[in-house]
């Protein structure tokens, strides 16, 4: 069943337990998270940022990508979502990461998500408010919900780059909330984009405490996100380096702090490469193991361009050769079934230990089942 992400929060803040949210690349991937999900009896938040629409769309150059392209992709992933799904027995949101138009908003939203990211957090504070308004005005007709972001977090990922961090303000964030009507926001306390965290990095609580004991004096419903908070497996570096790879100072945040915020105010927290680590170990395994693979017909080009660049971990940079498969999930042989699992196989792997140490496992059944149709309805009664 698909619903809006605040469907999904606001249990998660009404019951005190992080629900986290995956970044999703392929068909594939898409079908191995709603099983896991399903099997953890989970409520699920499905994500495709501007990047990965531009990728599902079949632009390679996916850093680069043009509207068109995105559009294509925002439909592709929606379609994905709604196929394996719309008549699944834990709630569905669908949610855009990191948007930076209101152009994507529209396409996103026409593609079938049911909850959207509008971050302006680049901008100073009145146009970003600004921008979020705008988004919130063209989301909530349809009962799309919201997220904006305040503070800058450090590090790379996908169009998001900052060398420095600037932790959000609690008291800003409330004004943030009221003048905007966002349903959740994104807050900058300590966490950083990418796979290259620092060792040992710690994010401060406190502010999500702060910040959430500030909306609830004011009397604000609204859900805090944890974005830059892959967990970044020791294990998973380790296993690729030992097989040619050549990943460096690579760290994420550790899961015991990630789900100590949950209890603190924090009630989404985003994770995205470890899905990619994941999904690249395995890969090099089935390599590894099955050497004839690498001169096969239909994945040998994949191979090739797996280890033309030993830096690189996100499997968008090397499946080109097999792009019909990535976007709409057809599969013409074995060979590349074995690479369809292996992605699979990743997902569950890298998604399935969080959604226990966060808490969300069990509890789909605390999650209220809403259409966007009635969310609208509700958005309009309530004149936001």
């Amino acid at each position: 069943m698909l619903v809006p992400m605040t469907a999904i929060l606001e249990a998660a803040d009404k019951y005190g337990y992080g629900q986290a949210a995956f970044n999703m690349n392929s068909v594939g991937q898409i079908e191995a998270a709603v099983q896991i999900h399903e099997l953890l009896r989970s409520g699920a938040i499905l994500q495709g940022a501007e990047a990965s629409n531009a990728f599902m769309g079949g632009e390679l150059d996916f850093m680069h990508g043009k509207a068109p392209e995105k559009r294509v992709g925002a439909k592709n992933i929606g379609d994905a979502v709604k196929k394996y799904g719309e008549k699944s027995i834990v709630p569905i949101a669908l949610h855009l990461d990191h948007g930076k138009s209101l152009e994507t908003i529209k396409a996103c939203i026409d593609g079938g998500y049911t909850s959207v990211m509008i971050d302006g957090s680049h901008l100073p504070y009145e146009e970003n408010v600004e921008l979020t308004r705008e988004a919130v005005k063209l989301a909530h007709p349809y009962g799309v919900s919201v997220e904006g972001e305040l503070g800058v977090l450090a590090g790379v990922e996908d169009h998001v780059f900052s060398a420095t961090s600037t932790y959000t303000n609690p008291m800003q964030a409330v004004d943030f909330f009221k003048k905007t009507k966002c349903d959740a926001l994104a807050i900058s306390y300590g966490t950083c984009h990418g796979a290259n965290k620092g060792k040992d990095t710690r994010i401060r609580r406190e502010i999500a405490i702060a910040t959430k004991e500030c909306m609830r004096h004011e009397g604000i419903r609204g859900y805090l996100v944890s974005h830059g908070s892959s967990t970044v497996p020791q294990e998973y570096v380790e296993q690729i380096n030992a097989m040619g790879g050549k990943l460096e100072n690579a760290y994420g945040i550790d899961p015991a702090q990630l789900a100590d915020v949950s209890r603190a105010g924090i009630d989404k927290i985003n994770v995205d490469t470890d899905i990619r680590l994941a999904n690249t170990r395995n890969i090099m395994e089935l390599f590894r193991d099955h050497p004839e693979l690498k001169d096969s017909k239909s994945i040998g080009q994949l191979y090739r361009d797996l280890i033309a660049n030993p830096k690189n971990f996100d499997p968008r940079n090397y499946v080109a050769s097999i792009m019909d498969t990535i976007m709409h999930g057809n599969i013409p042989d074995e060979d590349v079934a074995k690479i369809v699992r292996c992605m699979q196989d990743g997902v569950i792997e890298s998604v399935a230990p969080l959604l226990v140490q966060f808490g969300s496992y069990r509890k789909s059944h605390l999650i209220e089942v809403v259409t966007c149709e009635q969310m609208a309805e509700r958005y309009k009664k309530e004149g936001i």
